[in-house]
């Protein structure tokens, strides 16, 4: 399950101690997508997409303008 962790502004997937995350920046309309990390144990599982997923699901309910300065978002909105 992953978790939107507001005050922090990033999404969580969290197992067994360790934590994928997707990280994100507002900036008045806009969001920008600043980094991607899933650990080793994780990963080939699908984590990252998951986590921008549900980032980009979130924004586009939200109205925000989308930007992207990590490469892993940036290759899912293309």
């Amino acid at each position: 399950m992953i978790e939107h962790q507001i005050e922090r502004k990033r999404f969580v997937y969290s197992k067994d101690g360790q934590e994928g995350v997707l990280d994100y920046k507002l900036n008045g309309n806009s969001v920008n997508f600043t980094h991607t990390f899933v650990p080793d144990v994780f990963r080939g599982q699908g984590v990252a997409k998951q986590l921008v997923a549900e980032g980009l699901n979130w924004a586009k309910s939200q109205g925000y303008e989308i930007e992207a300065d990590c490469w892993y978002v940036a290759k899912a909105l293309s």
